[in-house]
């Protein structure tokens, strides 16, 4: 599959399921769950969902066991959801889990926290279009304008099992220790800009009310 970019063609790696990690607790909210928080008319888990459905991509989404109401905002979408039932253990039950799922013939995957409201299909997009244009590397991550990397990342297949094998809740940072990594620079800070709290949600809703405000369109 081909995608334009700077005004001339890449080929895009024919497949690169994506991985919503989406199992987490999110204790730090005291008992409201982020993700079923509704954002520009829908259930934030669901936006996202939406969101990487826009790539044409196989989505798979790890969840806490069944049942759970994260599955409800999800029914109708062409998503495969992942049952993470030692979820508590960290990301890293997540990552296991979904990279464990993924058949040989995957190359590559984008991994994708479920907690960025600001992200946009755009975004995703420049992501994956990096993995052609700069081969070199074995990650491609996105990235804030001070060059702090974040979500979504993209790691090659010859990373999988390092990630699939990681413990705790440090995702795999440590792996991305002397690899080749690729920096893909989003605008603002959406890259990074989860909300883990009661008060970052009402810090953003009330910034976004306010650009709303000055610029109506």
């Amino acid at each position: 599959m081909s995608s334009p970019s700077g005004g001339r063609w890449i080929t895009l790696p024919p497949m690169m399921p994506i991985l919503i990690l989406a199992a987490g607790a999110a204790s730090r909210m005291r008992g409201t769950d982020k993700l079923l928080l509704h954002v520009d008319g829908a259930p934030l888990l669901r936006r996202m969902a939406a969101l990487a459905l826009t790539q044409g991509a196989d989505v798979r989404i790890t969840l806490p066991a069944a049942p759970h109401p994260r599955y409800t905002v999800l029914e109708g979408l062409p998503v495969q959801t992942i049952a993470v039932p030692d979820a508590a253990q960290g990301i890293s039950a997540s990552l296991r889990r979904g990279i464990t799922s993924l058949g040989p013939e995957v190359t590559h995957v984008m991994l994708l926290l479920a907690d960025l409201p600001d992200l946009t299909a755009q975004d995703l997009r420049q992501v994956r279009q990096a993995v052609a244009a700069h081969p070199d590397a074995s990650v491609w991550r996105a990235a804030t304008p001070e060059g702090k990397g974040g979500h979504p990342m993209i790691i090659a297949r010859q990373l999988f099992d390092a990630f699939a094998t990681r413990t705790g809740d440090s995702g795999g940072h440590s792996v991305l220790q002397g690899e080749r990594v690729h920096l893909v620079t989003l605008a603002d800070a959406r890259a990074r800009a989860d909300l883990d709290t009661p008060e970052a949600w009402a810090a953003w809703r009330a910034a976004r009310a306010a650009l709303t405000s000055a610029d109506p369109r």
